[in-house]
């Protein structure tokens, strides 16, 4: 079935409401790009990175371990923990995607937090078209960003700020989410256990013992 069928929202829809996000990307990666070369990064595998993995939490997350000292396995580890967010995305997209599995397990290759919210109808499906346009107009801001950030490493990212575009980036994306007072108490929830943790937890960790408490949110109300 066709997930995008009869829905108004289309590519160019997602496009335009998707560039004020693709603005903050592409901030957050001048950010990333200076923090990587900053941390002995070569150039060319930042812009790689950026350009394959195309995720912010999970390239920061591993991004801090080699900055600590870690090594390649704890920073893939800590990438991989950050990003395992998108499985259970990746399943309540899928019946919005086309074709066959393989065809629709690439088609969720495009899927970033942002665009995955927004094309999100609220009645468990998605729009398909929509969720190209948002993550496409997001997706090269990310990589030019990225190339701006190791070619330009003189910028200082707390002078200018580009060290709350991350953080207000999904305060962006959780302020369309919070419409009661079940999502709230999700969402305070989960905020209380990541900071909790962060003084004491291995990186990565906070963030996915915070999902637990979006479980809650699950409960369907009779």
């Amino acid at each position: 079935m066709d997930g995008s069928a009869g829905h108004g929202r289309t590519w160019r829809d997602g496009v335009r409401e998707g560039s004020p996000y693709g603005a903050a990307a592409f901030v957050l990666a001048v950010s990333f790009g200076v923090v990587a070369t900053d941390a002995g990064m070569p150039a060319v595998a930042a812009i790689v990175m950026s350009a394959l993995v195309y995720s912010g939490s999970g390239q920061f997350a591993a991004l801090g371990i080699v900055g600590s000292g870690g090594g390649v396995g704890a920073a893939v580890g800590a990438a991989s923990l950050v990003s395992s967010r998108f499985l259970p995305m990746g399943f309540a997209l899928g019946p919005s995607l086309r074709g066959s599995r393989l065809r629709r397990a690439l088609e969720g290759q495009a899927t970033v937090d942002a665009s995955w919210a927004m094309a999100a109808r609220g009645d468990g499906r998605f729009d398909r078209e929509y969720l190209f346009g948002h993550s496409a107009v997001q997706y090269v801001p990310w990589v030019l960003g990225t190339v701006v950030g190791v070619f330009v490493p003189a910028l200082d990212t707390r002078a200018l700020g580009l060290d709350a575009v991350f953080p207000a980036f999904f305060l962006a994306i959780l302020s369309e989410e919070v419409r009661d007072r079940l999502r709230l108490g999700v969402a305070l929830a989960g905020a209380g256990t990541a900071l909790a943790l962060v003084p004491v937890a291995p990186p990565g960790l906070p963030v996915l013992a915070a999902s637990a408490a979006a479980l809650v949110g699950l409960r369907t109300p009779r």
